[in-house]
């Protein structure tokens, strides 16, 4: 989008789904989550005063099955197994706070299908750690990209930050996006 942060606050959340929780639902939610810890973190920063804050989340599923963030690397093969040659939804959620309080949100919903995963690609991207730390042991933006079959919805927001829909509403709380784009290089 051609913007910069002032800051990023990492934000230490608890991202456990709630009993009977959708994906989308939980995306949004830890969206929110993150996007109100943070704004309490800007009220104690002077230099952050009148910030716009923006925070995300993404969650896989299969079905209504929340895939984790993946930390070890048998969690990360059984994501890749399941994953394998299906079609799975990756929900992302946006929440905007502007600096008066308001909040704004949205939920961008896209559907992945992966190729059928040989062992050999398992090993070799399992060897790889790129899926550490990443929803459903992967990330698309890298070596996983060559396991999509096909995408509908948007690609940014399995990356992690929907740009189309961040731009939007940054631009309708009058945040001017566009404003450093004529001076790129």
């Amino acid at each position: 989008m051609g913007l910069a942060p002032d800051a990023l606050l990492p934000t230490d959340i608890d991202e456990t789904p709630r009993k009977g929780e959708t994906p989308r639902t939980l995306a949004q939610r830890l969206a929110n989550e993150k996007a109100e810890a943070a704004a309490k973190t800007v009220a104690h920063r002077v230099e952050l005063e009148g910030a716009f804050i923006v925070a995300a989340d993404t969650v896989v599923a299969v079905g209504r099955r929340v895939l984790p963030k993946c930390e070890l690397l048998e969690e990360a093969a059984d994501c890749l197994r399941l994953l394998s040659g299906r079609q799975h939804r990756v929900y992302t959620g946006v929440t905007i706070v502007t600096p008066k309080g308001a909040q704004r949100r949205r939920l961008v919903e896209t559907r992945l299908r992966f190729k059928r995963l040989s062992a050999a690609d398992l090993d070799a991207y399992l060897a790889s750690g790129e899926w550490r730390g990443k929803a459903g042991g992967y990330a698309i933006q890298g070596l996983a990209g060559a396991f999509a079959v096909k995408l509908v919805g948007s690609y940014t927001a399995v990356v992690g930050l929907p740009l189309y829909e961040t731009m939007s509403l940054l631009d309708g709380e009058g945040y001017p996006v566009r404003l450093g784009w004529a001076n790129r290089t």
